[in-house]
């Protein structure tokens, strides 16, 4: 059964990650293991939530994974006085030709950069619902086709913070994983200051994938193998969720499907074919735990979701 799931350009697809991973190595250091989650989401065909404290570089990883490809990119800073016109566009009247016409919005671009996604309204933050689950923007009965590949990349600081909205949950249910970036060891912070001695270190990097690579990366990624019974690991650990201790909301089928598709991408990023339980264990905290609502009472006694994951995978019995 395998052997029809070969990949018959592995090589190239293997290349086309690596060139994408060293390029954002060099700009974003001590982050390897966030880059290649990073990537592995994209590859998926998925979206990416960054949440830190400010000045940890998520809005600099997010532009530097924006000069790596070869794409059409465009930024959106969220502020409280954004509205949803703002983000996918809005229907104008023309007086020359005495019809409305819609004008995009800047959703319409392969890569979207949602700089600080948590100081927007709710109201606002959900103009991206249809545009991350569908793939297309609806205005005026009239649907729109999003670009192919659509990536959407959001930055947000912690939401305790002042002047910021939580995310609504289905809003959460959209973003493949949820990553963070931590702050750097005192001797790389040293290498950081170095490096943009003379210039910044993004004024260097340059495009090397195209968007007919990308796009023969995440149509491999659906032919990378996935076992049955590894189908039914990832089911046990989302299922768990929903009926541990503590948790008030728990993943749905959305986050199996997301956890399954970003192994296969992390075992393409590893140059193989097929899907092994350590892939799936590597992101499992990652695609799951932001979908994840505890109970208030939890929250106050010290729970985290990313705890409750990790309890999971240990009690969850692994495929041999």
């Amino acid at each position: 059964m395998q052997a029809e799931h070969t990949i018959n350009n592995l090589i190239e697809v293997s290349d086309i990650v690596a060139r994408l991973r060293n390029n954002l190595n060099g700009v974003i250091m001590e982050q390897a293991t966030t880059i290649r989650k990073l990537i592995a989401a994209f590859c998926a065909g998925g979206h990416v939530l960054l949440e830190d404290f400010p000045g940890t570089g998520k809005t600099m990883l997010a532009k530097a994974f924006a000069k790596t490809i070869h794409a059409d990119f465009k930024r959106i800073q969220f502020t409280p006085d954004l509205l949803p016109s703002d983000i996918v566009g809005i229907s104008m009247f023309d007086p020359e030709v005495k019809r409305f016409s819609f004008r995009r919005g800047p959703v319409f671009t392969n890569i979207l950069l949602a700089d600080e996604i948590n100081r927007a309204s709710p109201r606002t933050q959900s103009a991206l619902l249809e545009c991350m689950g569908e793939q297309q923007v609806t205005v005026d009965d009239t649907s729109y086709p999003l670009a192919d590949p659509f990536f959407v990349l959001a930055t947000q600081n912690p939401v305790e913070f002042h002047g910021t909205y939580p995310l609504p949950e289905a809003l959460l249910d959209r973003f493949t994983m949820k990553l963070s970036l931590g702050y750097v060891s005192a001797e790389r912070e040293t290498d950081i200051l170095t490096a943009q001695l003379h210039s910044h270190p993004l004024a260097a990097i340059e495009s090397c994938i195209s968007v007919n690579e990308i796009k023969t990366v995440q149509e491999a990624t659906k032919n990378v193998y996935i076992s049955r019974e590894l189908c039914k690991y990832i089911v046990d650990i989302t299922h768990q969720s929903r009926i541990v201790k503590d948790v008030k909301l728990g993943a749905g089928p959305r986050a199996s499907i997301a956890l399954m598709s970003v192994s296969r991408a992390l075992a393409l990023c590893d140059g193989s074919d097929f899907v092994t339980p350590d892939h799936i264990r590597e992101v499992a905290a990652a695609v799951v735990a932001h979908r994840i609502a505890l109970d208030p009472h939890a929250v106050f006694e010290g729970a985290s979701a990313h705890d409750i994951v990790n309890d999971i995978l240990r009690t969850v019995p692994c495929p041999a």
